[in-house]
C-alpha cells in the first residue's frame, strides 16, 4: 500500500517557508507523501498562509477557495490562522486552523483527516538530521528567532507571531552545520529583526563544540563564517549593533550584503509609523559602513502613501535615495492591515497619488541601481549557479535569491547547479549582470 498523499502550498516570506519545511518534514517522517498542489492535487491540502498585506491575503484566499470548490479537505496554518475566528467565519468548512510556526497541530490535523494505514506506518522513514528543504539544495534559509518586539503602527506581526523569541546560538549553529553537510553553500539568515537577536535571552552563553558562546548576532555571524561559504543577512535595523558586523564583511567572513527595510525617510512619517530609526543617522551609518567595506550592497523597502504623507515627505524620501545610493529598492503603496493602528490615522492618501509616488521612487531608483551595477563591469565576480544549460545563470555576493538580479553567463553550458564560478562582467541592464565564464571553484583561468 502506498503512503497517503497530502498536497502542500507555502505562501509568504522566507520565515514562513522555514515553517513550511518543518511541517513537510514532520509529514514525511510520519509516513505521508507530500506533493506540490499545482502538480498533483491530493484530497487533503495544507496551506501555509500569509496575512500581512491585502495582496498576500488575496492569494491565500484564492488557494483556499479553489480547493474548497473542488470539495477537498483544507487545513490552514500560518499568519492568516492567527485570527482563527475571522477565518472560520469566512470558511466554516475548513478542517483545521492554526497560527504561524504550528508544526505539531498541523500534523495532528492531517493524521485525523487522513489516517495512515498499517503498511504505510511500517514503511515510515527514519527521522533525519536536517529538515526537508523547499529551496534548491545549494542554499537554505536559517531562521534564528521568532516574533518581534517593535510596535510599528502599520504592522501586526507581533500580534500574529508574538514577541521576540531568540533561538540559542548552539541550536542555530548545529542546524547551520547540518544544512551545510546537506549541501547548502549559502545560508540566508532570517528573522523579523536580526538586530535584536539574543536580547530576550540577555545574550546568554551556550556551549557549542568546546566553546561557551554568547547568543549575540556578532558571535553568530563570526561562527557561521567558519561553517558556510556564503552567509547572507536579511532584515536588520540600522542600529549600532550592526556596525560590528561590517568588518566581518570586509574580511570576507560573511557576504557584504544587508537587507534593511527602512520604510521611509521623512521624520514625520517615520514617527507616525513608529519606526525606530532616523534618516540622517542612517545616512551617516551607511557612509561609515562603506568606508569600512566599499563593496557593501544594501537592499531596502519603502512604503509610499502612508496616512498623512505629503509631497514634501515624498521629496525627503527621494532626496534620501539620491544620497544613500542603495543597490536594490522595493516600493509598496500603503494599504490598511486588519488590526493595525495606522488604519485609524487621518489624512488617507488617494490611491492614484500612491501609485504616482511609487512610480517616482522606481524611476529615480532605476538610475541609481544602474550606476551601482555599472561598477561591476570589467570585474571578475564569484557566482553561485542557480540555473544550468544553454542559458546558465547565478547570483553574485550582491544578490539574494528571487528578490535581486542575476548574472547571465556566456560559456556556462557545462556548469552544474550549486557550482561556484568566476564570471567576468561585460555589461548590465536595469536589473541583471552579463558576463563570460573565466573560472570555476576558487580558480580564475588565465
Amino acid at each position: 500500500m502506498n503512503s497517503p498523499r497530502v498536497s502542500f502550498v507555502s505562501l509568504g516570506c522566507p520565515k514562513a517557508l522555514v515553517d513550511s519545511e518543518h511541517i513537510v518534514t514532520e509529514l514525511i517522517d510520519s509516513g505521508y507523501e507530500v506533493v506540490a498542489d499545482e502538480q498533483d492535487a491530493a484530497e487533503v491540502l495544507v496551506v501555509n498562509t500569509c496575512g500581512f498585506i491585502d495582496a498576500a491575503k488575496a492569494e491565500s484566499f484564492a488557494v483556499i477557495e479553489q480547493a474548497l470548490d473542488e470539495q477537498r479537505r483544507v487545513i490552514v496554518t500560518g499568519c492568516l490562522g492567527a485570527d482563527r475566528a475571522a477565518l472560520l467565519q469566512r470558511y466554516p468548512q475548513l478542517e483545521h486552523i492554526s497560527g504561524p510556526a504550528q508544526v505539531r497541530p498541523v500534523l495532528s490535523a492531517v493524521q485525523q483527516h487522513l489516517p495512515i494505514g498499517p503498511s504505510a506506518k511500517s514503511a515510515k522513514p527514519s527521522p533525519r538530521e536536517v529538515r526537508q528543504r523547499l529551496t534548491p539544495q545549494h542554499f537554505a534559509y536559517l531562521k534564528i528567532s521568532e516574533g518581534c518586539n517593535h510596535t510599528c503602527s502599520f504592522c501586526i506581526i507581533p500580534d500574529m507571531r508574538g514577541p521576540l523569541k531568540s533561538r540559542g546560538i548552539d541550536q542555530v549553529l548545529i542546524e547551520a552545520q547540518a544544512l551545510v553537510d546537506d549541501g547548502a553553500k549559502e545560508l540566508l539568515v532570517v528573522a523579523q529583526d536580526l538586530s535584536a537577536y539574543g536580547v530576550d535571552l540577555k545574550y546568554a552563553k551556550r556551549q557549542y563544540a568546546e566553546n561557551h558562546l554568547e547568543t549575540r548576532l556578532y558571535t553568530l555571524c563570526d561562527q557561521l563564517g567558519d561553517i558556510a561559504p556564503w552567509v547572507r543577512l536579511h532584515y536588520v535595523y540600522p542600529y549600532p549593533s550592526i556596525d560590528a558586523l561590517i568588518p566581518l564583511m570586509a574580511q570576507g567572513k560573511i557576504l557584504p550584503y544587508l537587507d534593511m527595510p527602512l520604510q521611509h525617510a521623512s521624520p514625520q512619517i517615520l514617527k507616525s509609523m513608529r519606526r525606530p530609526a532616523a534618516a540622517e543617522k542612517t545616512l551617516d551609518r551607511i557612509k561609515r559602513w562603506r568606508d569600512i567595506c566599499p563593496e557593501l550592497a544594501i537592499r531596502s523597502t519603502f512604503v509610499v502613501g502612508f496616512p498623512g504623507e505629503t509631497e514634501a515627505d515624498v521629496g525627503m524620501l527621494l532626496d534620501f535615495l539620491e544620497a544613500a545610493e542603495l543597490d536594490r529598492v522595493g516600493c509598496f503603496t500603503y494599504s490598511d492591515v486588519d488590526g493595525a493602528r495606522a488604519n485609524a490615522l487621518p489624512n488617507q492618501v488617494e490611491e492614484r497619488d500612491k501609485l504616482d509616488r511609487q512610480e517616482m521612487v522606481y524611476e529615480l531608483q532605476a538610475g541609481i541601481s544602474a550606476r551601482r551595477l555599472d561598477r561591476h563591469v570589467g570585474q571578475k565576480l564569484r557566482v553561485l549557479i542557480d540555473q544550468v544549460g544553454a542559458h546558465s545563470s547565478g547570483r553574485s555576493q550582491f544578490d539574494a535569491p528571487e528578490i535581486d538580479g542575476v548574472v547571465h553567463i556566456e560559456g556556462g553550458e557545462s556548469l552544474e547547479l550549486g557550482d561556484f564560478a568566476w564570471v567576468e562582467i561585460t555589461k548590465h541592464d536595469d536589473h541583471d549582470l552579463y558576463g563570460r565564464l573565466v573560472g570555476r571553484g576558487l580558480q580564475i583561468d588565465t
